[in-house]
């Protein structure tokens, strides 16, 4: 009996599910084949992961030594366009959630980044597309790219851009719209999904800054170029297979436009107050459009000031299906608890930003350490690339993600009682104390290697000391960077989660400028000081030790944050009273029968 009981139950589910998301009970139902698609889903990524970092990952060294650049224009050309990229994913979420959906979106910005990289590859193949050779007895004197060149170039990377604007925040949420989260079963399947997502993702860029790397270098760069579009054309090809097996979330309209109402309202109605300030739900307009795919939220008392928008006062008209005849004048509680999500997302959003400069030091300074350490593999000539030292971070990822997800979160689930074991506040939290310690053992060991460097220089220290600071920030990393990527997708509301997908990645891109930032300004700071220039050229007349301690203080300051944020902080869906939500919905009922 409990069996058929909790099975009717799920079919109830899923069919109320069904029913929201179509609007019409004319449409086909949905089938939700969870992992059955992922093979496409998670095999678009991993694939796309693998052309596009295999491009990028040394296209300074392709546009010093093929485009004759120099090095300046090279790394400002980069980084205005890796930072391009990442701030571009919001503007691809914003079509995707209002105009396209995400599945239009996905498959058009995969053919966009294939066009992308076949275009970068032509510049090496085709000798008319590139400048001529330079050899290093004429630098300083070479022939630079024409016009024509730098636009083929440049319209090859126009196009990655607008790839990755609608392929990095859509894919990961696409893949999480295959299951059914009404059950058991989709919630399981979901957190898991983000966990294994992160590992591709990861591993494909391991890939791709060794093997793919390799062959630009050592090979050939129409071969090295000439792999990732193949990688790329691959996942296209994969994508589209799974077209009809596919839940495809349809866009449903700017839900911008109901954060400006919000805004709007709350200010013109600034002045009127609530009739019952201990039960305020009670003077507020209650309406849930019928075809919504969001979630109806209760009521929740914080951002108070925001509750105004949904005075219901006797100049404001309802039309005959209960809908405001006017949303600029009257706003829903349901309109104004989406935003509320928003705004407390934003916090955390803060802290995550600050946390991620500790993960961007390991992807820059410790290539400067390691090119003054000895990176000899054991007594052979061989030397190990001081960017490849990265890969350990990445490595340190790979491993810890599938141990968490299969032997960790269910031994804390039953230890708990918590869905995944632990809060994704607590995941985040300790992804964050994860990279204050990081930062404390890189100081230690660059104080270990620049004593070394002054009392022993030959051979130094060995690079391999290094590796544990990169490890460490790979755990860290395995839960602070799963942990928002989760947690944006769960607290935005349903029909913005490609925007919140993106706020990760505009996350990334704003911590990379405020680690620049911070640079400039321990440079200029310590330039004059008694115990000299802490970031010299030469790091062993310098203090970088000093610098890392100096981040893990940031560190400490943004966990002690986090913490009062995360205290702060009430879960979509968790209102502050338990009878509320029974109010709510019969005030709602109440209202229609008027």
């Amino acid at each position: 009996m409990e069996k058929k009981e909790r099975e009717s139950m799920e079919k109830n589910e899923r069919e109320s599910m069904e029913k929201n998301e179509r609007g019409s009970t004319d449409e086909e139902p949905v089938i939700y084949r969870g992992w059955k698609v992922m093979p496409f889903v998670i095999g678009n990524e991993t694939f796309e992961k693998l052309g596009t970092t295999g491009t990028l990952a040394n296209l300074l060294v392709y546009l010093t030594s093929v485009f004759n650049m120099k090095r300046n224009t090279a790394a400002t050309l980069v980084t205005t366009f890796n930072g391009t990229t990442n701030f571009a994913t919001l503007l691809g979420a914003f079509a995707s959630d209002t105009y396209f959906g995400r599945y239009k979106t996905l498959g058009f910005s995969t053919i966009a980044s294939f066009m992308g990289l076949l275009l970068i590859d032509f510049t090496a193949v085709f000798k008319n597309l590139h400048p001529p050779h330079c050899k290093p007895e004429e630098k300083g004197t070479c022939k630079g790219a024409t016009a024509g060149q730098m636009a083929f170039l440049l319209t090859g990377f126009g196009m990655l851009i607008v790839g990755a604007a609608g392929i990095r925040p859509c894919n990961l949420v696409f893949g999480a719209d295959q299951f059914n989260q009404k059950t058991e079963s989709g919630k399981r399947g979901v957190n898991s999904f983000f966990n294994w997502y992160m590992f591709t993702f990861t591993f494909a860029q391991m890939i791709a800054l060794t093997l793919i790397v390799y062959i630009q270098s050592n090979v050939s760069w129409s071969l090295g170029f000439g792999i990732p579009a193949i990688l790329m054309l691959i996942s296209c090809v994969l994508f589209f297979i799974g077209s009809k097996l596919y839940v495809k979330v349809k866009a449903s309209g700017s839900p911008m436009n109901s954060v400006a109402q919000v805004v709007v309202v709350s200010i013109a109605k600034r002045h009127l107050k609530l009739k019952e300030p201990e039960r305020p739900w009670l003077s507020m307009f209650v309406y849930m459009p019928p075809d919504s795919i969001n979630s109806n939220l209760p009521y929740t008392n914080q951002f108070r000031c925001l509750d105004k928008a949904a005075i219901l006062t006797p100049e404001d008209k309802i039309n005959p299906d209960g809908s405001a005849a006017d949303p600029w004048r009257l706003c829903s509680m349901q309109q104004v608890e989406e935003v509320k999500c928003l705004l407390r997302v934003l916090p955390i959003w803060a802290a995550a930003l600050i946390y991620h400069i500790a993960i961007v030091q390991q992807q820059t300074y410790v290539v400067f350490q390691a090119l003054q350490s000895n990176r000899r593999l054991g007594k052979t000539s061989f030397q190990i690339p001081a960017a490849s030292y990265t890969i350990f971070l990445m490595l340190g990822m790979t491993i810890w993600i599938p141990i968490y997800d299969r032997l960790l979160v269910p031994f804390l689930q039953r230890l708990t009682g918590k869905e995944g074991g632990i809060t994704l506040l607590q995941r985040i939290g300790i992804g964050i104390f994860l990279s204050v310690i990081t930062m404390l053992v890189s100081a230690f060991v660059e104080q270990h290697r620049r004593t070394i460097a002054l009392t022993k220089p030959i051979p130094g220290m060995s690079g391999f000391w290094l590796v544990p600071q990169l490890t460490l920030a790979g755990l860290a990393e395995a839960f602070a960077a799963v942990g928002q990527i989760e947690f944006y997708y769960k607290q935005f509301p349903e029909n913005m989660r490609s925007i919140g997908g993106s706020l990760f990645f505009c996350g990334m891109a704003g911590s990379s400028y405020l680690s620049s930032a911070l640079i400039a300004i321990v440079h200029r700071t310590t330039e004059g000081a008694a115990t000299g220039n802490w970031l010299p050229e030469d790091l062993n007349k310098g203090r970088l030790d000093y610098f890392y301690y100096l981040i893990a203080a940031l560190g400490v300051v943004n966990l002690g944050y986090f913490l009062m944020c995360s205290k702060w902080y009430n879960y979509k869906g968790g209102g502050d009273n338990n009878a509320l939500e029974v109010e709510v919905v019969q005030k709602s009922h109440d209202q229609h029968e008027i």
